[in-house]
């Protein structure tokens, strides 16, 4: 007998396959949404929700886990999220995620730069590992960045910004806001001082050893209006401060909108931040205890990794209608110093960095050569911080917990 229309339209839809995926709002360009839905067919129930910052993620996951929450549409049941830089070591250590299996065998890994692979496995603790599994892909990554109005500094006799130690001018107190990250406000403290991001040991890796790093640390605070994640933009965008210090996916929008703003990567190098798909926990915490068949992995995590690597899919930020980078553009080279580098070009990403100027949501060679990935903190970094803190008693009072994480909002 002939199906009706009605059948004939339904059936598909029973026999397709699920990908559910919960991506942090703003981090996933829509153009990538509409071609992977084209690119499958009717094969696949494509689904994405968005989550509004990588803190209601992590905290979602937390929630989830604690009671148990095994129904289809739990974030701890989609098939992948997305996790910051960050927030990696702790969804591992907390038992959030779990390593993707064979990982290295699929084409996505291959395309990844030695950096990545490094950065992505870590143990159990969350440590980064030789020895460890991939526990997360990235699919955009950014930088620190300073952002100035050229007007105000110009009207003022002030000299273009250039890099970190410009921050502590006299000329510029009380006209800067920051984002309030404990990580990168040391991180900047610390590259200012002529040390690295990843420093572990305060006395012994930076020259002055924790005296200079007390006083410098000191300066900055009164150097600073604003310190806020958010109310930081907002600073910047009713002239309460003349210069904003965050993200580039922050910044750079706003300097597209306002021509009388420059966004500089500093000279002697900036901290990177990057967005990773990472895979819930759930059918590792749930499957057996509820004999639930909901929090089963998606046969297709594969194919969505390999497509958010390929080459075509860094068309938005090229052509800067997003903001990032693709995973791909960066490499680095082995050694102590894990020093970043620009990767192989192909055709598709030839010309894709200029010499100046970022605006366009391009970053400046000589910045990124500088620049670092942030790395777990050991113990002995962690006592460093513990340290520094309990120094500087006008700063806010922080749980370990919370303390390094790049709690961003979604702003472009």
């Amino acid at each position: 007998m002939e199906k009706s229309s009605r059948e004939s339209t339904t059936e598909p839809l029973k026999m397709a396959i699920p990908l559910r995926i919960a991506g942090l709002r703003g981090s996933v360009p829509p153009i990538w949404v509409k071609d992977f839905r084209v690119s499958q067919g009717r094969r696949v129930n494509f689904s994405i929700r968005y989550q509004n910052s990588l803190n209601e993620t992590l905290s979602a996951l937390r929630m989830a886990v604690k009671k148990k929450d095994a129904k289809p549409d739990s974030i701890l049941c989609s098939d992948l999220v997305t996790i910051g830089d960050s927030w990696l070591q702790l969804a591992i250590s907390d038992g959030l995620i779990q390593p993707i299996k064979d990982a290295e065998s699929q084409e996505w890994f291959n395309k990844l730069g030695a950096n990545w692979k490094e950065f992505a496995r870590r143990n159990h603790d969350g440590a980064l590992s030789q020895d460890g599994l991939i526990w997360g892909v990235p699919y955009r990554w950014g930088t620190m960045v300073i952002a100035y109005k050229k007007d105000r500094l110009s009207r003022n006799n002030i000299p273009a910004i250039e890099d970190w130690k410009d921050l502590w001018r006299p000329e510029l107190k009380g006209q800067i806001s920051m984002v309030d990250s404990p990580r990168e406000v040391v991180g900047i403290v610390l590259k200012s001082l002529g040390a690295s991001y990843n420093a572990q040991d305060f006395e012994h890796d930076v020259e002055g050893g924790r005296e200079a790093v007390k006083q410098q640390f000191s300066a900055l605070h009164e150097q600073v209006k604003v310190f806020d994640n958010i109310h930081y933009l907002k600073a910047f965008g009713l002239d309460d401060v003349w210069v904003a210090v965050g993200w580039s996916c922050d910044l750079i929008p706003v300097a597209k909108r306002m021509s009388y703003v420059n966004v500089v990567v500093p000279k002697s190098g900036a901290s990177l931040w990057a967005d990773f798909w990472a895979i819930p926990a759930g059918n590792a915490i749930l499957g057996k205890q509820t004999g639930s068949r909901s929090c089963e992995k998606s046969p297709l995590i594969h194919q969505w990794l390999n497509f958010c690597l390929q080459p075509a899919r860094s068309l938005p930020f090229r052509q800067g209608t997003f903001i990032g980078y693709p995973p791909f553009f960066l490499n680095c080279t082995s050694g102590k110093t894990r020093k970043i580098v620009p990767g192989d070009f192909t055709d598709v990403v030839k010309g894709m960095v200029p010499d100046s100027d970022i605006t366009d949501g391009m970053l400046p060679k000589d910045g990124l050569e500088r620049s670092e990935m942030l790395e777990p903190l050991s113990e002995k970094a962690l006592a460093e911080y513990r340290w520094l803190f309990s120094q500087a008693t006008e700063w806010h009072t922080y749980t370990e917990r919370g303390m390094f994480a790049r709690s961003k909002n979604s702003s472009n």
